[in-house]
């Protein structure tokens, strides 16, 4: 495992380099909640609470769930993968005892450990003016829950990515498959609205696909809108169903993908 730790040194050092872009872009996200505050406050007017839910409740429900974005989230690695499959880089990989899963998953684990630290910055910024509006469970039993499930997210999160670059070794362009899954994941992962808002069948369905547990069932668990123990328990099985599942596609997509592989040149 050595070799990964030094993959994830390599990461951080490359991420940090980066560092104000992640910065600035973490002030900016703050705009987006400007505008969930100023859209569901309308909302809300006259209304003591929308699916069972206080505005205090949905405003902190979407600022988790854009920290969870930062610590979680797949930005680019499923590019950066598909760049190394048609460039060629990923010959090296083939000629050494280095698992190109574990190595990835090593760099992505730094860049999100970096983006999370640095989203705290304009978090920092805006709790102090936000505190009147936010409320968050009192349960403690939650955050060793949400912290499983933030862990698992994060594999599924990874995983999707990985599998959408390994769709290279069969299309030389793979921006069409990504920007359909995301804007699935931005529906179906509850990063618009609050997915239990959803009629009942609509979202007993989206409790079984793995997009509902990339970001909201986490972020349900921290901000309560998951309350019964059993039901998160329910939930992280079905959490991990999908993260052996989606392990097992990767494993697949890479084994098929080498037989169709072709590396000229040294």
């Amino acid at each position: 495992m050595n070799k990964y730790f030094h993959a994830f040194l390599l990461g951080l050092q490359s991420n940090l380099v980066y560092r104000w872009n992640f910065a600035v872009r973490g002030f900016f996200s703050m705009f987006h909640l400007t505008v969930v505050f100023i859209l569901w406050g309308a909302a809300y007017t006259g209304n003591h609470s929308i699916g069972g839910f206080s505005f205090a409740q949905t405003l902190t429900y979407f600022l988790v769930m854009l920290v969870m974005q930062f610590f979680v989230g797949a930005f680019n690695e499923d590019y950066q993968i598909s760049e190394e499959i048609r460039n060629g880089l990923i010959n090296q990989f083939l000629l050494k005892p280095i698992n190109y899963f574990l190595y990835r998953f090593s760099i992505f684990i730094a860049a999100r450990l970096v983006t999370g630290l640095l989203i705290l910055i304009p978090l920092a910024i805006t709790i102090p003016l936000l505190r009147d509006y936010l409320t968050l469970p009192t349960e403690m039993w939650r955050i060793p829950l949400g912290l499983v499930a933030m862990a698992q997210s994060a594999l599924i999160q990874f995983s999707i990515a990985y599998c959408f670059g390994m769709l290279t070794f069969w299309f030389l362009e793979i921006q069409g498959f990504v920007i359909l899954s995301m804007a699935v994941e931005s529906i179906l992962g509850g990063q618009m609205f609050p997915l239990d808002l959803l009629p009942a069948g609509v979202f007993r369905v989206a409790q079984f696909l793995p997009f509902y547990y990339q970001t909201y069932f986490p972020v349900a668990i921290f901000t309560g809108r998951i309350s019964a123990s059993g039901a998160i328990a329910q939930g992280l099985v079905i959490q991990l169903f999908w993260v052996v599942t989606l392990l097992t596609v990767n494993q697949v997509l890479w084994t098929r993908g080498l037989r169709r592989h072709t590396a000229v040149g040294g």
